[in-house]
């Protein structure tokens, strides 16, 4: 590993390393915003011979950020697949956002590969990996998925590379530090002006050899007498690592016996180890200088890729159900087998319509063939499909598109796609993000993978007469392309809301709007669900009458309201006795009480909790009508409505954080703050918090921004709604005024 020759394939080589699952390594990035993953990606595309120059972020000329706003960002905003050959494998390279707006994309991401490289910087000491990276990390280990460590921005570090080893061994390896060790140790040129001695080489561990790229072309070099020393000590640690995750138990008694152990022998046992996912390798990286062809440590790297890191075969595919949910047994990676194929992201271009990027798991996919396609929709997609229980609630068959393999903005034709590989596929005009590809004779479903749901409200409008007619489609374009944005349209507000993740996604989404679909919207204050409801019992008297010619309009009629205890809606008894008031329109008055009662009273927020009953009235025998009795029991709430205070009640939402155990403090006094009620806490495991609080809804609208603020993005929170409370008057009177409602 890393000390192979290195051959790259012609077509025919790319051709059988494309169609066999065993060839093809899935291979997704994992860091935070800054770490390097997409300029580590242009620098193994430039060793493979995939480019001929390898792009820069800055310039807006990489193949991962091909979008306009990446370009316009100068960052990721979206998964991007990469593929790439390097000795007679295919290496699918998965790059992924670090913002933490877009975790959506990164779980698109982990979803579609089978292996991870978390890159993390130099140049930001033990801050390059972040509380959202460690958690990305957990989860990995919690499925066995193998993963390795890149070690990035080595030219302009405030840490050294030994330093760095040994923050990721406590960060990552835990309880194991000896599970996350170096495979190469740098080498380091002359000082420059600046005192800081570049790496111009690598120098194995196992095969004591050193790998120099000062040239701008990996050249091997044995190492110096100075170098031996430091050498054996790092090769000693990292032996007794592999030995103790290897499945030879003989292998350490004839290692501290001082018996000498066979290089090949390690080398497969520490491909093995990475390959089931216990032993993580430590590399550095860079990017090639101008003019040059390798950057330090890309020949490395894709050798790991190509030798630890699983295929698909060796890697179990999700689990599968029916459609109706009855449980399949699990497929095979077989190009034979039956087609069930994950549509993992959802794209919308403007020359060719909306392209799906597709993990195919079982069988093979070809272009313009009927294929059954199954969604879990938007309860099911989120919170690993709790909302629909895992069935499919979108079917329908259709037929693919012209099936290809996306590099940047271009898409290179493709005749199939085996098991194991990802593809792109064209005009599947009513698949989404998470639904699944299957024959049409046997319909299949693959369980949903886990997204965060959205948690920050965005309320729009539409910018001009022209933006209305083409508003609600934009908008459900973007929610079928991201499962991690929800359209709602509140009939209480009567505002259209769009959740998002944060304010990156909201720009993000709001500028696909404008340049992708030519949708201008304006940002409004977003409003929570107030309601009203009476503070004690009144009388109310409606009287509707007028005479105008002909039939006139005649009707009254006296009620009493009294308050009922939350959640009790609205409630209309009868009690006239005499027929006062017909009994044909008895109906009518409560039909007129319950319009007022929706528009409000006080505030303009929808009456609730209270019992109105209908005492007495007088009628017309050819005036009265089923239309006055609706306008006098209107009357007659709001002559009720005068004659008490009428409270206004908010929304209060039950809300679970869960926070390392060291911000427990800061979460319980920031929801203290937002008036919220801690109503209790329990230990989560993995030195973590579970804090449950009932907090109102209007205190919480930008929480999902300031709770990352508040634990440095380790935080996360689920919010549900409870019930409606009073609000304090200090409040109401806060809010009345800022939806320029008077009381």
């Amino acid at each position: 590993m890393g000390d192979k020759a290195h051959t790259h394939p012609g077509a025919a080589g790319r051709a059988r390393a494309a169609d066999r699952p065993a060839s093809v390594r899935n291979v997704v990035l994992v860091g935070h915003s800054g770490s390097g993953k997409t300029t580590l990606v242009e620098a193994l595309a430039l060793t493979a011979g995939a480019v001929n120059r390898a792009g820069r972020v800055e310039d807006g000329g990489t193949v991962s950020d091909y979008d306009e706003i990446e370009h316009r960002q100068q960052r990721s905003v979206q998964l991007s697949l990469v593929p790439l050959e390097w000795g007679g494998y295919k290496i699918n390279l998965l790059d992924t956002p670090g913002y933490a707006d877009f975790v959506g994309e990164l779980r698109a991401g982990l979803r579609a590969a089978d292996a991870a490289l978390f890159v993390v910087s130099a140049a930001q000491e033990a801050e390059a990996v972040d509380g959202a990276t460690r958690t990305v990390w957990e989860e990995c280990a919690a499925v066995g998925m193998p993963r390795a460590i890149i070690v990035t921005h080595l030219d302009t570090a405030r840490t050294g590379f030994d330093e760095m080893t040994r923050v990721c061994g406590r960060i990552f390896g835990g309880d194991d530090p000896d599970a996350v060790l170096p495979l190469y140790l740098p080498v380091h040129g002359p000082e420059g002006p600046d005192g800081h001695a570049p790496a111009t080489g690598l120098v194995g561990l196992l095969t004591r050899q050193v790998f120099d790229y000062s040239s701008g072309e990996r050249r091997e070099t044995p190492p110096g007498p100075g170098e031996l020393p430091l050498i054996d000590e790092a090769r000693d640690r990292l032996i007794e690592g592999i030995i103790a995750e290897s499945e030879d138990e003989t292998l350490m008694d004839r290692y501290l016996s001082g018996g000498e152990v066979d290089p090949k022998t390690l080398i497969g046992d520490l491909e093995k180890a990475v390959t089931r996912g216990i032993f993580h390798p430590v590399l550095a990286a860079a990017p090639a200088p101008p003019g040059a062809r390798q950057g330090l440590g890309t020949v490395e790297l894709l050798d790991l890729i190509a030798a630890g890191f699983p295929s698909p075969l060796e890697r179990p595919a999700p689990a599968i159900t029916t459609p109706r949910g009855a449980p399949r047994p699990a497929v095979p990676c077989d190009p034979q087998g039956p087609l069930v194929a994950e549509i993992v992201k959802t794209a919308s271009d403007p020359y060719v319509g909306r392209i799906s990027l597709v993990r195919v798991f079982s069988g093979t996919l070809r272009p313009d063939e009927p294929v059954h396609v199954s969604g879990h929709g938007p309860t099911g997609r989120g919170n690993g499909g709790r909302g629909n229980g895992g069935r499919a609630s979108r079917e329908t068959d259709e037929r693919t598109g012209a099936l290809s393999s996306p590099f940047g903005k271009q898409q290179r034709i493709l005749g199939h796609c085996v098991a194991g590989d990802l593809a792109c596929v064209g005009k599947l005009s009513g698949a989404e993000t998470g639904d699944t590809l299957s024959d049409t004779d046997d319909p299949l479903l693959v369980a949903p993978w886990s997204m965060p749901d959205p948690l920050l409200p965005l309320a729009v409008q539409a910018h001009s007469k022209a933006d209305e007619d083409k508003l609600s489609q934009g908008l459900a374009r973007l929610v079928a392309e991201d499962p991690t944005m929800r359209l709602e349209q509140n009939p209480e507000t009567r505002q259209v809301v769009l959740w998002c993740l944060g304010e990156a996604h909201l720009d993000v989404a709001l500028d696909r709007l404008r340049s992708r679909y030519g949708v201008h919207v304006d940002a409004v204050p977003f409003k929570v669900a107030l309601r009203e409801t009476f503070g004690g019992s009144a009388t109310g008297r409606g009287r509707h009458v007028k005479q105008s010619g002909g039939h006139g309009q005649f009707a009254i009629c006296e009620i009493e309201v009294e308050p009922l205890a939350p959640g009790s809606g609205v409630e209309f008894v009868d009690k006239v006795v005499g027929g006062a008031v017909p009994r044909q329109f008895i109906p009518s008055v409560e039909k007129g009480i319950r319009a007022q009662a929706a528009r409000g009273v006080a505030a303009g927020r929808p009456l609730v909790d209270i019992r109105v009953t209908l005492l007495d009235g007088k009628a017309h025998s050819v005036d009265s009508s089923d239309a006055a009795f609706q306008t006098a029991g209107a009357l007659a709430l709001r002559d009720a409505a005068g004659e008490v205070s009428v409270h206004l009640l908010e929304p209060v939402a039950e809300v679970q954080v869960l926070v390392p155990d060291e911000y427990v403090g800061a979460v319980m006094s920031d929801l203290s703050g937002r008036r919220g009620r801690v109503v209790g806490t329990e230990q989560a495991g993995a030195g973590r918090t579970l804090v449950r609080a009932e907090v109102p809804e209007v205190e919480i609208g930008r929480y999902a921004v300031d709770l990352r603020s508040v634990t440095h993005g380790t935080g996360r929170f689920s919010r549900a709604y409870a019930r409606h409370e009073p609000v304090p008057p200090a409040v109401a009177d806060r809010l009345r005024e800022q939806e320029g409602v008077l009381a």
